[in-house]
């Protein structure tokens, strides 16, 4: 413990103070929530009296060790790696709520089937209470693995300017950060269980750009002038790491937009990007926003046009310029009209 603090509330209440995280503790509460007094952690494992760990507790040992890490690269050689290192740590609470999650999958299709096939003794009975007490153990265990991951990925951001996303699956978040949700689980997730988290309901902002990009305040302002118009907006990019997609990935996690990452899809080869546009029409989007690339952004822009899509054109002599998008509107007849933005 350090050296001043009775405790460990009164840690976290300093830590809250200087980070500005004030609702971060409320957020611990609500996913440190322990559906039964009992715990079951497998198929055949007895249940037992386990507590979830304090929450005030777990916020600051991940608040500790991820400022930690920053602080103590910070102005070394060691500090242009801190990034890699805090995005390893985030990482690790994910792959480990990934795996909660697989298992929390298994228990509720065995649930379902035992709810299938009613039997009226009390064999059955214990079958089904065991079955329930087990996805709810693991739920709550995912939920809190998921919490500190986002917690994690939220320290990641504020000091690398960069939000923490996996390099494959979703990000699914309750908490105050934005879910980063793969275009896979998106597409595939519409009409199953988890639907709300997976596949969110809302008007689509379609964004798109080369991977040399210095301006970004010009995007980010751009992007709060959509979201003001458009305050329930889900934001698809095409998913690259660095340049246009990466800023509006940023502007996403910091003002809590959801995001589909419409990565591509390797195994279909050379029309790959092509096919990844295709997907992207295919959501509705009630605006787009696509700034100076390849080929590939100039076809997307071809294909919005021809959907008649309200289209903001970003050129690169732009990033000294205006610094707002100016909302485009589809013309009465011959296809949407776009407008040079900043």
């Amino acid at each position: 413990m350090s050296k001043g603090f009775a405790n460990f509330a009164e840690l976290a209440s300093f830590i809250a103070s200087e980070t500005g995280n004030h609702d971060r503790g409320s957020t611990y509460e609500q996913a440190f929530i322990e559906h039964d007094e009992r715990a079951k952690l497998s198929p055949v494992a007895e249940a037992e009296q386990l507590d979830l760990p304090d929450p005030d507790q777990a916020r600051v040992a991940v608040e500790m060790v991820m400022q930690t890490l920053f602080d103590v690269f910070r102005d070394t050689r060691l500090e242009q790696f801190a990034a890699d290192l805090s995005w390893g740590f985030a990482n690790s609470f994910h792959v480990v709520a990934k795996r909660i999650a697989d298992r929390e999958d298994d228990a509720a299709k065995e649930l379902g089937e035992l709810a299938r096939n009613f039997d009226p003794s009390e064999i059955y009975a214990v079958q089904l209470e065991d079955a329930e007490l087990l996805c709810k153990t693991l739920q709550s265990c995912r939920e809190a693995m998921e919490c500190m991951r986002d917690h994690a990925g939220e320290v990641h951001r504020v000091e690398t300017g960069r939000p923490f996303s996996p390099t494959r699956g979703s990000r699914v978040s309750k908490g105050v950060t934005a879910s980063m949700i793969d275009a896979r689980n998106y597409l595939a997730e519409r009409s199953r269980e988890r639907r709300e988290q997976l596949a969110p309901e809302g008007p689509v902002v379609i964004f798109s750009g080369g991977q040399a990009w210095e301006d970004h305040e010009l995007l980010w302002d751009g992007l709060d002038s959509i979201k003001a118009r458009v305050p329930e907006m889900i934001l698809a990019t095409t998913a690259q790491t660095k340049g246009c997609d990466a800023i509006a990935q940023a502007w996403a996690a910091a003002r809590g937009v959801k995001t589909i990452l419409f990565r591509l899809d390797r195994s279909l080869g050379a029309k790959a990007a092509f096919v990844r546009n295709d997907r992207l029409l295919g959501l509705r989007p009630v605006e787009a926003v696509v700034c100076d690339g390849s080929g590939i952004q100039m076809n997307l822009a071809q294909k919005l046009r021809q959907a008649r899509v309200p289209l903001h054109i970003v050129k690169s002599e732009h990033q000294r310029g205006v610094t707002k998008l100016v909302a485009a509107t589809p013309r009465p007849r011959g296809g949407a009209r776009s407008r040079e933005a900043m």
